[in-house]
């Protein structure tokens, strides 16, 4: 335990420090379905702007002055290094092909993660590294979007990325030598649409995404209109192939994957960010066919160890159930059901040899379990408890390899054998210079406002005393079908060192409970997920773990749009607010690239019902002068490419001229984007100035 110097809470008051820079109000009025909404603060988008950029860059030494000032901050960030220098084996996104194993490795204090091979997971001496972007790149601003190895284990393709930008080219490496063929291919990855690569059967080429080069269509709509090239190994990337995409939606989003013979290719294209899917197949005689439909409901497809296909099916089933079709059948109407709709949510699914293993949802925490090709359950697999299951891959036959972590444990990959049903831990594992054997997880229900049960998960130290006076951080998302499972952090420990309880609220709107609960917070009823949030506050404060001045709430993203979404309609609820890379004007989100993705999960303002319900809550548009609103600290990167950061800006400016008299701060990095991508030094970097900013508010 490491103990830091006392902290007034005065140090949260914008009365103790000087002001902020001021933000002139130029006022532009927009009508919608008959609404007058203006927009003090239109300006601020403009970043090509030299007074929007002074403004910013005051904006950010106001905040470092207050942030460096805290005398714990230099304390925090010493810790942190420590903790997260600790040498331990950290190996994740790993690919069994050949019988090689691909794994990405992050390696403190190295920047970036590394792409090694190994024999297997049991023999980490004999990793060879192949892709070290720390050596392309000693400033640690270049990191791996993805990698794909080839049909027969030789070649390497990777989508390399600059400062978080997401903006990836693809790289082509042989697997022998670890050198780099080829020139790269341009724009195959991005953070609007994301990016794919599949490898052909004999491994002389693959289909890539790609996004429009300049030129080719006009430059707003250059994040958009993804579509499947083809490109042959030892060619110009110009004379690349067109192969599919072209009746694509604008908004597509496209994932690839091939068959482990390479003889047919899989595309998976999502309809922006909401949830809709279509599917579409490439074999053997060179022609594209659509074998799901967005209507469908097919959220997954995956091919078999028998190179039949296997789907995830939503359609009148909310949880989800498991169809196999034949390769030589492949359209869902021809597909049986493999596994039926259960209990529990169907998040993931790996088709072994002989047996298929589903990761199944049980409200945030994970479980999998086992079934014949028959569909007869073969039980479940031990895991460790309230955990989380990372990825799962199939080895050699039906041997099944996942990793597995909890909020207490770190994580680590397992080998499980069907046969015995026998759970053996690889020497695939972390281990940390956190020692959590002194807290516990406690699982608990708040009751939403229309009476829904939300799971809240609480880690506190064990023998905490419920009298109201612990500082407690509360967190969440409730977006995109995204579920928050138990995560293993080393960032937890000098929080909970210091009395802090952690509260993780698993809301509507995530996929802990099905697509129902997905659609039960996206649209028109996203208010149910801020109702939620809510109502897991009122717990904490009505079972007396803390108050609503010792109570801090943090979210990031979507759950940034959460973090000001609370902010102003309970702003009497909480002690302190840290936002990071959020969405706050939620009238003009679709106008940015990525926002136009957003549109099947939010709405648009084109609909008058959705544009009444997103002006309903958006955060930027209910800040209401003369309100104390609690300290905020917002985050955001210059490289975002998924949540604009004019978002921020406007956000700032509209709460600091809102007459509150408590501080709100806006750090931009420079170095970073949405957070993939970022580097270590950069994260703890941020973590620091977050856990001062936190214990400042709290007066520890």
């Amino acid at each position: 335990m490491f103990r830091l110097p006392c902290c007034l809470a005065a140090l949260a008051a914008a009365t103790a420090f000087a002001q902020p820079p001021a933000a002139p109000k130029k006022p532009v009025t927009d009508v919608y379905h008959g609404v007058q909404v203006t927009d003090d603060y239109r300006w601020l988008e403009n970043y090509s702007d030299p007074a929007v950029r002074a403004w910013s860059d005051a904006e950010n030494k106001y905040a470092r002055k207050y942030l460096d000032s805290l005398p714990m901050r230099a304390t925090f960030a010493a810790e942190l290094k420590r903790l997260a220098d600790h040498p331990t084996l950290r190996y994740f996104r790993l690919t069994v092909r050949q019988g090689v194993l691909f794994a990405v490795k992050a390696q403190p204090p190295a920047e970036q993660p590394l792409l090694v091979t190994l024999k297997s997971a049991d023999q980490p001496d004999s990793e060879r590294v192949l892709v070290d972007p720390n050596r392309l790149d000693p400033t640690g601003g270049t990191s791996m979007d993805f990698y794909v190895p080839s049909t027969d284990a030789k070649y390497l393709a990777v989508s390399l990325a600059k400062g978080g930008s997401e903006s990836g080219d693809v790289h082509v490496y042989e697997v022998a030598t670890g050198k780099e063929i080829g020139a790269p291919i341009p724009r195959v990855n991005g953070g609007t649409a994301g990016g794919s690569v599949a490898w052909n059967a004999d491994s002389t080429g693959f289909f890539y995404t790609r996004y429009p080069r300049s030129g080719e269509r006009p430059a707003v709509d250059l994040d958009f209109y993804q579509q499947i090239y083809f490109h042959r190994l030892g060619t110009d990337t110009k004379q690349d192939q067109y192969s599919i995409g072209k009746e694509f939606p604008r908004i597509a989003e496209i994932q690839l994957r091939a068959s482990d013979d390479g003889r047919y290719i899989l595309a998976s294209m999502a309809n922006g960010d909401g949830g809709e899917f279509a599917h579409y197949l490439l074999g053997p005689s060179g022609q594209w066919h659509q074998i799901a439909r967005l209507s469908d409901e097919i959220s997954s497809v995956k091919f078999g160890a028998d190179g039949d296909l296997y789907m995830l099916s939503h359609l009148n089933a909310s949880k989800g159930k498991i169809l196999k079709a034949l390769i030589g059948k492949p359209l869902v109407s021809d597909a049986q059901i493999a596994v039926a709709e259960g209990k529990s949510t169907i998040a993931g699914f790996e088709p072994a040899a002989n047996v298929l293993y589903i990761e199944e949802q049980t409200g945030g925490p994970s479980q999998i379990r086992v079934f014949d090709k028959a569909g007869k359950p073969m039980g479940t697999v031990p895991i460790l408890p309230v955990s989380a299951i990372y990825q799962m891959t199939r080895s050699n036959g039906d041997e099944l390899l996942f990793q597995n972590a909890s909020f207490l444990e770190p994580p680590a990959w397992f080998r499980y054998d069907p046969s015995a049903k026998k759970v053996t831990r690889t020497a695939l594992f972390e281990t940390s210079a956190a020692d959590f054997s002194d807290a516990e997880v406690v699982r608990d229900f708040a009751i939403s406002k229309d009476g829904t049960r939300v799971p809240i998960n609480i880690i506190r130290r064990k023998g905490a005393k419920l009298d109201g006076t612990n500082p407690v951080l509360l967190t969440g998302y409730g977006g995109y079908n995204v579920s928050l499972q138990p995560v293993f952090s080393v960032q937890n420990k000098p929080l909970l060192d210091h009395g802090v309880v952690i509260a993780i609220a698993n809301l509507r709107g995530g996929g802990e409970y099905g697509e129902a609960w997905h659609k039960a917070g996206m649209l028109t009823k996203k208010q149910n997920v801020f109702d939620d949030f809510a109502a897991c506050a009122h717990y904490l404060i009505d079972h007396k773990y803390t108050t609503p001045a010792k109570l801090a709430i943090e979210g990031g993203s979507n759950g940034g749009l959460l973090m000001g979404a609370e902010l102003t309609q309970h702003p009497d609820l909480f002690g302190a607010v840290v936002s990071h890379v959020g969405i706050y004007d939620m009238l003009r989100v679709e106008l940015q690239p990525n926002g136009a993705f957003n549109v099947t999960e939010f709405g648009t303002v084109k609909e008058d019902d959705q544009f009444r319900a997103l002006y309903a809550y958006s955060p930027y548009h209910h800040v209401v002068d003369g309100t104390n609103y609690p300290p905020v600290l917002f985050l955001t990167g210059d490289n975002d490419p998924r949540v604009d950061p004019l978002n921020s800006r406007k956000m700032v400016a509209r709460l600091q001229a809102s007459g509150t008299k408590r501080l709100v701060l806006l750090r931009t990095s420079g170095n970073s984007g949405h957070g993939i991508g970022t580097a270590l030094s950069e994260r703890i970097a941020e973590q620091a100035d977050v856990l001062a900013f936190l214990f400042a508010c709290w007066g520890l």
